[in-house]
């Protein structure tokens, strides 16, 4: 028996049974061909279960790959990605207000002190020959005791304590205090300030300062060498953290700059505005955001100077000036050609002459060679 099948596949659809119920469907042909093949017909009335229908298998899609992005673009992102890169202090470090008195509550406890020492040096009759004369008292012969000594001590402490805890607040600059090694809080204020005289006080300028750094290793987008001299705007945001947070917060500042320069593809020399602006914004997010967790705000980071290195200077020097001479020659050229162009153009166009091919190419060439000749002893 021989049948003739299609390439498109056959699907029966089910059919009712004898009882009511749906049959079972039959199975798909699986013989997609357009030739003629021979079944043996013991094959075709075979009672076997419907054979699942083969599984199709999507192909992979692969997705195409983006396409590359612009130099500016990719190096915002790198400004981006280092806020992830970003270290971590101790959030238990914070700036917070340092509890201080008006420095006229310090002044009263000392005078109150002295006043106190003297009264208790009248008392105990210890007092100098020539204050005993003019207070009409005569000095002690026993000495003071210990009612008198305590009171010396009790007044004695208080005005140390009232004279010893004054202290001078100035605008920009900030007071990190400590107690036995734990942070007690900041003290910005201006002032005569009266401040607990048993904390350890550091000083922290909080002004806005500039450094220019010395030149610095770096690259341009070729991975050309370079020496780069950067000014850095910054100030101390969080007293707290850039003194107890990190050793030297100045040095720290210092080392953010030159990892930041050794990430980020600078600028060549002679590059446009727009470029010099573009790495200008990446080095000051890339250095804000590892100098920011210790309290530093980097306002901007520019670059000053940029020079090729030493090793590669005289090779770029040389490069340079061949790229400015295939310009220049470029540009003669191409205002030759526009001549000839224009003069030929206008021959014709005019019927003052009438050429053919030959004479054309001629007419061509001379005119060439003689806008050329031209150009070159000119000088432009």
């Amino acid at each position: 028996m021989t049948t003739t099948t299609s390439h498109v596949p056959e699907y029966v659809p089910e059919s009712e049974g004898p009882d009511g119920g749906a049959a079972a469907a039959r199975p798909a042909r699986l013989i997609h061909t357009e030739s003629t093949t021979e079944i043996p017909v013991h094959l075709l009335f075979r009672e076997e279960p419907a054979a699942p229908p083969a599984e199709v298998k999507r192909p992979a899609v692969v997705a195409h790959r983006p396409p590359p992005e612009k130099e500016d673009r990719d190096t915002r992102d790198i400004g981006v990605r280092a806020r992830a890169s970003a270290p971590g202090v101790d959030p238990d470090i914070v700036e917070r207000p340092a509890r201080v008195l008006p420095g006229i509550a310090g002044v009263l406890a000392g005078v109150c002190g002295a006043a106190g020492c003297a009264a208790t040096a009248w008392w105990a009759g210890v007092l100098p020959p020539f204050a005993a004369e003019a207070f009409g008292r005569s000095a002690g012969a026993g000495g003071p005791g210990p009612a008198q000594w305590a009171a010396f001590a009790g007044a004695g402490a208080l005005g140390l304590f009232g004279f010893g805890g004054l202290a001078r607040g100035r605008t920009g600059r900030a007071w990190v205090l400590e107690l036995f090694g734990r942070y007690r809080g900041t003290v910005r204020g201006t002032g005569l300030l009266w401040v607990n005289p048993l904390l350890l006080r550091r000083r922290v300028d909080v002004r806005l300062r500039h450094w220019r750094g010395e030149p610095l290793p770096a690259a341009d987008r070729g991975g050309v060498a370079l020496r780069v001299s950067v000014l850095v705007v910054w100030r101390v945001r969080d007293t707290a953290r850039a003194t107890l947070g990190v050793e030297d917060h100045e040095g720290y500042l210092r080392a953010c700059v030159e990892a930041a320069l050794l990430r980020v593809p600078v600028a060549a020399p002679g590059a446009g505005r727009g470029a010099v602006q573009a790495t200008q914004d990446v080095l000051t997010r890339l250095v804000a955001a590892d100098a920011g967790p210790v309290g530093v705000e980097v306002c901007a980071v520019r670059p000053l100077r940029v020079e090729y290195a030493p090793e590669v200077a005289a090779a770029m020097h040389r490069r340079r000036l061949a790229a400015l001479d295939a310009r220049h020659r470029a540009s003669v050229v191409g205002a030759v050609v526009d001549s000839v162009e224009d003069t030929v153009t206008r021959l014709t166009m005019r019927g003052l002459v009438d050429l053919d091919d030959y004479e054309r190419q001629v007419l061509v060439k001379d005119l060439t060679v003689a806008f050329c000749a031209w150009r070159g002893e000119t000088g432009s």
